[in-house]
Formats: C-alpha cells, structure tokens, sequence
C-alpha cells in the first residue's frame, strides 16, 4: 500500500519517485521558458521592422505603416494564407508571395537598368535592393523611383491574378477586385520582400537571413545557416550517443520493463465494468468526433483533387462553393478540433476510475462543454467562410474575420474555445478533487491534473497572435499553439493518459507510470521548449531564434528514439500479461492504435520532421511537399490515431460486449494505417524530394510556382494517392464512425457514482496444490483464482490506493 503521512489538517501519500525526477521536471521547464521569454523579448525590438511609412527621395508617400498591417489583414481575412504562403509559411498550392513580390520586383527593376544601358545592371539591382534605407528614427523607409514603379506593377499584376472572374486559380471567382484592397495587400507583401533582401544594420545578410534563395539579388544561405545546420546534426549525434549510453545502463530502470514485476491479472470485462453518467455522456463526444473526423478527411480529398485539377471536380465547379482557401481552412481546423475533442472526452471518460467517485450532476457539465464545443466548431467554421467569401459583416469582425493559418477561428470563437478548455479542465479537478486530496501533489492524480491544465493554458497563448501585431511577433506566438501546446503538452497528456490506462489494467505498477511520464516530460522539453523557433528561422526575427531552433529542434528526436527502442518491451510487457490472464484482453485494437503512435511518432515526427529542420534544408524546403509530408504523418501518425485508439478505449466499455464490432475496429486500424503509409509514401515524400530538388537546381520562386505544381510528372504522383485516400476513407474513418454510432445507440447507461478505482482488473492469487494427481487442468490459468477487490480490503498494490 502506499504510505501516507499526517499533518494537522490531511493525510498525503508520499512521493512515489525520488525527489530528482521533479527537480529534473524543473531544471529544464525553468531553462526553457527563460530562454523563451529572451527571445520574446527579441522578437519585439529586434524583428523586421514595420516602417512608419514609405516614401520616395522627396518624400512623397507610397504606402503607410497602417496600409502595411490593413494588407495583411485582408491577407489573412480572405484566406490567402490557405492557398499560399508569407515568408514560407501557408499553403502549398499558390506561391510563396514573399518571394513571388521579390521575383517579379527585381525583374522589373533589371529590365529598367538593362534598358537604360548601365554597364553593370545587375550589380547595380543588388545595390539597389540590398540597401537598407530605413531609418529608425524617423519610421521612414525610402523606396528608389524604380522600386516604387515595380510596386505599381506588381500591384497591378495581383489586381489582375485575384480579380480572374473565373475559378481557373481555385478560387472564388473575382476574390479581391477593391482598389484600396489590392493596394494594402501589395504594400503588405512588398513589405515582407522588402525585409526578405534589405540588409540588417550591421550585417550583411537580410531580416530573413537571406531567405527566399533569389540569385538576381544575390540571396543565398548564410554562414549561420550552414554552421548552426552542422552545429545541429553533432548535439543529435551527441544525444543519441548519451541517451544509449544511459538505456544500457539503466534500461531495467527507465522504461516498461519494469512492468514484469506485475503478478497475474484477470482483466475486467466489457458488461462487468460500471460506467458513471459522465462516461456515459462521452459517448456522444465520441460519436462527434468521429463525424468530424470524416468531415475532415472528405475535405482533405478535395484539396488534394485541387492539386490535379484546378478548374473543377468531375465536371463540378467546386471553386464556386467550397473554393480550396476554404476547405484547406476546414481541413485544418477540423483535424486540430477533433483530435483535441477525443483527448478531452477520454480525460472524462477516466476521471471517475482515477477517483473511484464521480460528483453528482457531473455529465450535466458533460453535455455542456459537448454543447459548446459544438457551438465553437459551427460558429467557427461559418465565421472562416463568411470571412473568405468576403462577406462584408465579417471584416475586422471579432466573431468572424478569419485570422492566421491554424489559429483560423475568429476572435471570439478562439476566445471562447479557450474558456471552453478551461471549463474541461475544471470538470476534471471537480472529478478528481477527493482523490486529489489524498495524494503528494507530484503523484500520478496530479501530474494528470497538470498536463490537462496546460492544454488550456498554452492554447490560450495564441490569443496574442492577432491580426493587427507584426508578422514576425504574430509568428512568435502562433507557434506557440502549433509547436507547444500540439508538439509538447498534447503529447504529454496523452502520455500521461496512457500511462495512467496501463495503470488501471495493471499492466504497470503507478511508480513505474510517473518514471515514464517525467522521462518523457524531460525529453520532450529538453528540444521542444526552444526547438519551436525552427519555426521562425526566415520570419524576420533575429538569428538567435534560429541557432537556438537549430540546435534545441535536433534534440527532439531523441524522445522519438527512446519510445521507438521501448515499443519492443511495451509489446512484449503486454504479450506477457495477457498470457498470463485467465480473461481475454479487451483492448487489443486500442492498443494496436497506441503502437501505431509509436511508429509515426518515430518516422513522422522524428524522420519526416527532422528531414525539414536543418536550416540548409528548411532555406530551400519551407512550404514544398516535403513540410505537408511532416504534417500528415505526424498530425494523423500521432494525434489521429491516438484519438481513434483513445475513442476505442472508452467505447469499449460503453458498448455491450455482444454489439461490439471487433472486426471493424481491425479494419478500421488496418486501413487508416495503410491508407496514411500509402498517402507520404506514394505521394507526398516523392513529390516534395522533387520540388526540393527543383528548388535548389532551378530556383524556390520556380519550384512553388503553379507550372511546376500541376506538371505532368507531378500530377501523375498525385493520382496515385487516390487509392490511398479511399482506403483510408472508407476503410478507416467510416469503420470508425460506425463504432462510434453504435456507441451512442446502445450505450450502457451511468447507474453509479462509485467505480473501482484504478481497477479495471483483478489480481490472480495461487490455488494451493494438493498434490499432482489432484490437480484439476495442467493449463497455467489452474493455478490461479480472480481476488475480487473486496478480499484483502482493496484490489492490492497496483490497483488501490
């Protein structure tokens, strides 16, 4: 049993794990986010500058400081950033309009110098764009006659490109045709170019450390880029080195072999298990999670068909209704929103077995933040296309203005989001308050409250990325959401929970959970903390951001190393145990799901992201194949499975024994893991190492431009992921939606407020031998006998408290 101490007012168990762990926990948290809030601080007085105003040699204005970010809300607003992408990140399908801008503004201002007859025109384009007249004083920037004449025809090339009455570009037809309009978004992006060649003051490389690669102005990478890009493969070799130094000296003592020390168990089956209201109400959770998940997937179908066939599909205009700005955008967010849910639901799904009590009118709240959850998705979703319609309602509207790329929702619907976490994470406390009154305040009960309070807590950063702050600080903190709160604290409260599921089967010993947990927390903080700036390495914030990103990125794959050499003896550890239950296992496919984790974890969180991380590779890379290639396998690798296999979990108790469907949970897990293979293998990887290639040997502006996209080479490469795609559709989501149906049709209603706690099995005890002959069956399951939890006044060591 675990000890407990006394004081005056309560009696705490003990700290299950030496004080070390904790002060390891520390030691890293407090490194990183004091170096983050170093670099915060960066970010604001030393990123690109946004001017005042921009001028002519007499003065004259061109553009205003407030045209610059009105351009850039309408980028955002009208979805731009879906299609293509600002200084590399964004949509795959457009261009890059950073380097768009920068292309056609020095070949108007070559063309002008040729024609004027000057003896070096090249030379003198590079001076030209290379000279930084901004002055910061004053807030002014100078723009030379010819570069304010390529402003004016660049200007007139977007009013053009976007006021197509067509939807030739997959676009709404006419998308932008307001003067005012083209002229802020013009100004914006000329602005993003203009601190893409502009040299730094004291330096000679630009804002974006000469990123994109444009030979006409004499941008090409930096000495930083290739010393910190070698820097960053010798800390990983280190790494790597360290941590199988330390596996082999210590592997009996940090991994899940430690589990072998678990006796015999009987699991407890799916009809025998008690559910509580509130995991009765997770069902309809899980049933919308499902829906949007298969929402998501037909989305992503047709931003794929996009890449193949601009003007229509199958002969439909799809442009006309769901234009591909739009379904990117869903897409999107759906993907963020429904792994997020599953997460949710499962945390109130074991909450009752962590306390062994639910309060009363628990699943009222429940069904409340089921309710605005759906309320946030549908408002959302209508704002984001209201706002890339054009809607005139929704322009610089807090409940509708789209804002930037996976920070979509508008404002309001983000803020309420956010207060919806929060009300998640106080249904759990008030779940799991009793319990948590009775344990050290750094034991499994509250290390599970911590990873779930950080969910809210780092989503709620992202409330700092608005529209009308500067690009480079925008970046700042929206990464903080896309790397930190996805990259970091999803992945350890989905630790924390599997963890703490392994805990309840008893397939591992509570010491053993928290040793595992607070590794994971030292690994993943270790890199990911800072290694969030490899986001940042061309967004105009200084080098800083890129040496520390470069360096602290590499070390995330060493987490990734260590569960993909510990995945052996997780299967291992529950091939044992279940070959020593007397009951069947019920979660063969939950777990086969959490395997799955383990291997896209490895190939596309560690692999695929590594592959795209050193800054030589990102210079050229940054919005190609290769970057969706990352996303996909790692988003759906990751968090999609581990919400599907978290689904199944809960849903196996809520689902009598006799409806469940085993064999669609098999084919469910069969086709989405091949469906997801087929799609990076066949498609993705193959399509970004070309246009990686073609970035490097012919130019970036050239490998992100529409005629190197719908190629034949490459749309050839695009067709094969149909078959991919169906399989992974209707092979592995609808399978999955079914299941989840079922979940909500013949769901095992809540009938208690009292559950074993941490019990979802019993412990085996030896039956006495009388002797050989008298032995009734020679199987290993006659030598044990279930103890129910009421012999010996709990269920022992591992499932009580």
């Amino acid at each position: 049993m675990v000890r407990l101490k006394s004081s005056a007012r309560n009696l705490r168990s003990e700290l299950m794990v030496s004080k070390g762990w904790l002060q390891g926990v520390a030691l890293v948290m407090i490194f990183g986010f004091a170096v983050m809030g170093f670099l915060a601080a960066m970010t604001y007085t030393d990123s690109m500058p946004q001017p005042r105003q921009v001028v002519d040699a007499q003065g004259a204005v061109v553009f205003t400081g407030a045209e610059i970010t009105a351009g850039q809300q309408t980028f955002v607003a009208r979805g731009l950033q879906e299609y293509g992408s600002i200084v590399g990140h964004g949509g795959y399908l457009g261009p890059d309009y950073t380097a768009d801008y920068l292309r056609r503004s020095a070949t108007f201002v070559l063309d002008a110098l040729t024609e004027s007859g000057i003896q070096d025109p090249h030379g003198a384009l590079v001076e030209m764009m290379r000279t930084n007249r901004y002055d910061k004083d004053t807030g002014d920037l100078v723009f030379t006659d010819l570069q304010i004449q390529a402003f004016e025809a660049v200007q007139q090339h977007y009013a053009d490109f976007f006021g197509t009455p067509t939807t030739e570009n997959g676009l709404l037809p006419s998308v932008i045709t307001d003067p005012a309009d083209i002229h802020n978004l013009t100004a914006f992006i000329a602005w993003t170019s203009w601190g893409a060649v502009a040299e730094r003051p004291g330096h000679d490389y630009s804002y974006t450390n000469n990123w994109p690669a444009e030979p006409l102005v004499d941008n090409g990478p930096t000495a930083d880029i290739i010393v910190w890009s070698g820097l960053s493969l010798v800390s990983l070799m280190v790494a790597l080195g360290g941590l199988f130094a330390l596996y082999g000296r210590w592997s009996k003592r940090m991994g899940w072999q430690h589990g072998e020390e678990t006796p015999p168990l009987s699991f407890r089956q799916p009809g025998t298990v008690k559910v509580t209201p509130a995991q009765s109400a997770t069902a309809w959770f899980f049933f919308v999670v499902a829906l949007m998940f298969l929402a998501q997937a037909f989305l992503g179908a047709a931003v794929e068909h996009y890449r193949v066939d601009l003007e229509g599909f199958f002969g439909l205009d799809l442009a006309q209704l769901l234009p591909i700005n739009l379904a990117r955008t869903w897409h999107v967010q759906l993907s963020l929103l429904w792994t997020a849910a599953s997460f949710l639901a499962a945390g109130i799904f074991l909450a009752p077995y962590i306390s062994g009590h639910e309060p009363k009118r628990q699943h009222w709240l429940a069904y409340g933040l089921l309710g605005a959850l759906a309320l946030v998705v549908v408002g959302s979703l209508t704002g984001e296309a209201l706002s890339i319609f054009g809607f005139q309602g929704a322009k610089d509207s807090p409940f509708w203005g789209m804002q930037w790329e996976y920070i979509d929702l508008p404002k309001f619907w983000q803020g309420l989001l956010t207060v919806g976490l929060f009300l998640w994470i106080a249904i759990i406390y008030r779940g799991i308050r009793a319990r948590l009154k009775s344990e050290h305040r750094f034991n499994l009960p509250w290390l599970f409250f911590y990873s779930g309070l950080a969910i809210p807590a780092f989503y709620a950063v992202g409330m700092l990325a608005g529209t009308e702050v500067t690009l480079s600080v925008a970046e700042f903190w929206r990464f903080w959401v896309v790397h930190l709160w996805v990259e970091d604290f999803l992945e350890l409260f989905t630790t924390v929970m599997v963890a703490y599921i392994f805990v309840m089967l008893g397939v591992v010993h509570r010491k053993i959970a928290m040793q595992i947990i607070l590794l994971d927390v030292i690994l993943y903080s270790a890199g990911g903390i800072l290694g969030t700036m490899h986001h940042l390495y061309f967004s105009g914030t200084p080098v800083e951001h890129m040496a520390l990103g470069a360096f602290f990125s590499a070390l995330e794959v060493i987490p990734l190393t260590f569960l993909t050499v510990e995945a052996w003896s997780f299967l291992q550890l529950g091939a044992r145990q279940q070959s020593r239950s007397s009951a069947p296992f019920p979660h063969r496919w939950s777990v086969m799901f959490l395997v799955a984790v383990g291997f896209w974890n490895f190939l596309g969180a560690g692999v695929f992201g590594f592959l795209i991380n050193l800054p030589i590779v990102s210079y050229y890379e940054i919005g190609t194949a290769l970057t969706a290639n990352h996303a996909h396998a790692s988003m759906m690798g990751v968090y999609g499975m581990m919400g599907v296999g978290l689904s199944l979990f809960a849903l196996r108790y809520l689902i009598p024994a006799k409806r469940w469907p085993d064999r669609l949970a098999k084919i469910s897990f069969w086709s989405l893991n091949i469906g997801l293979a087929w799609m990076t293998f066949a498609t993705l990887l193959p399509l970004g190492v070309l246009q990686l290639w073609h970035s490097v040997n012919d130019g970036y502006f050239e490998a992100r431009s529409m005629n190197f996209i719908t190629g034949t080479g490459n749309t050839v490469l695009e067709w094969l992921r149909m078959p991919g795609d169906l399989v992974f559709i209707f092979g592995g989501v609808v399978p999955f939606v079914w299941i989840a149906w079922l979940g909500v049709r013949y769901r095992i209603k809540g009938t208690t407020q009292d559950v074993p706690m941490e019990a979802l099995f019993v412990e085996e005890q030896p039956v006495p031998a009388v002797g050989v002959d008298d032995a009734p069956d020679s199987g290993y399951g006659a030598l044990y006998r279930p103890r129910s939890t009421d012999e010996a006044g709990g269920p022992g060591p591992i499932g009580g408290a």
